[in-house]
């Protein structure tokens, strides 16, 4: 069998022992910083991180900003692209008193991580991981060496904390099972310091651009959980459908229709073929009503907590400054761990002078 039927028969018994002993468990999740926070990152991961921390897990969640630059040259807007991360995470419900929010540069300590974790690895391994292999091919560039170590830092990301989980979907299975062989070879070489973390398989749904490919900013074809009702309505407007007026769902020949069909469905909790039943012979113009009106009254709720947050002075910056606090706290034990087990303890005894 392959790794994700293996994987995903096992999590009905993950899910027990999580439900039963959440305090037994620490979840490293989090998110490149760039571009605003859209429908496709809420669904697919932001709502499973607030259900983790309802439910008691300690919860790490990086922003991830020396990563921004894995398949780009400058990290544009990097610092606003944080801080509006931040207000949706708030305003969807994690709390910073539960869940940790930093981000990789202010965080030395995991990143030198990386240099012991390199030497645990062939480069033969490096080329194989699939997102290593997307990414390359999506830039159209010369593979860069942060580029091809990329799994190594996201080991460095889950380890530093010692998180024993990690919600994935199934196209990020690879970046955990390298995490979990970082972890054996470096506990087998060194000392047993580190967990060999499971991968937690969400049921989130994909969700599809407003032109039924993959929803992204740079695609333009995407509803940031931070836009106004009015520019959602014209985001959705302008979305490219058919003459055909009988609605259907049909995500291959009519991309448009079923991505506006697909939207509307998963804020209200339908499927898209409910939704083009109601709709029927009433045609795209309906379609993009129904669709406007489903998202806005969907993130209604969301997007008035999030006016709040950001009305309220240095509230992120005060998340911000705690996490990382706490973060730094983490990683400079591990990190002085980690060299002691590799005979380095004299750079700890140096540093504590």
């Amino acid at each position: 069998m392959d790794s994700f039927t293996v994987t995903a028969a096992r999590m009905p018994e993950l899910e027990r022992r999580i439900t039963e002993h959440p305090d037994a468990f620490r979840v490293l999740t989090g998110d490149r910083p760039t571009g605003a926070l859209h429908l496709g990152h809420y669904f697919g991961s932001v709502r499973e991180r607030v259900r983790l921390q309802q439910r008691g897990v300690d919860t790490f969640l990086i922003l991830a900003d020396y990563q921004v630059i894995t398949d780009r040259d400058i990290a544009d807007n990097v610092a606003e692209s944080v801080r509006e991360a931040i207000a949706d995470y708030l305003a969807a419900g994690l709390d910073p008193d539960r869940t940790t929010i930093f981000v990789h540069s202010a965080v030395p300590a995991l990143n030198q991580l990386l240099v012991p974790f390199l030497s645990l690895v062939t480069e033969a391994e490096l080329h194989r991981n699939p997102t290593v292999k997307a990414e390359q091919l999506a830039s159209g560039r010369a593979l860069s060496g942060l580029l091809l170590t990329y799994p190594v830092h996201q080991a460095a990301d889950i380890l530093f904390c010692k998180a024993n989980l990690v919600p994935v979907g199934k196209d990020n299975l690879p970046h955990v099972e390298q995490t979990r062989v970082i972890a054996r070879r470096f506990n087998s070489r060194y000392a047993p310091l580190f967990p060999e973390p499971e991968a937690l398989l969400t049921d989130a749904p994909e969700v599809p651009g407003l032109d039924g490919r993959k929803m992204s900013k740079s695609y333009g074809n995407a509803i940031a959980l931070s836009m106004s009702d009015d520019e959602t309505a014209a985001v959705i407007r302008r979305t490219r459908t058919d003459s055909e007026r009988r609605i259907t769902y049909d995500p291959q020949g009519r991309p448009g229709v079923s991505g506006l069909l697909s939207v509307a469905a998963l804020c209200l909790d339908e499927t898209p073929e409910e939704v083009a039943d109601r709709i029927a012979d009433a045609g795209s113009g309906q379609l993009k009503r129904l669709a406007t009106d489903a998202v806005n009254a969907f993130l209604g709720p969301h997007r008035a907590r999030r006016r709040d947050i950001v009305a309220e002075p240095d509230l992120l910056d005060e998340v911000l400054r705690r996490g990382n606090a706490r973060a730094n706290e983490i990683a400079e034990g591990t990190l002085a761990e980690v060299r002691e087990a590799m005979g380095m303890g004299y750079a700890n005894a140096v540093r504590a002078r």
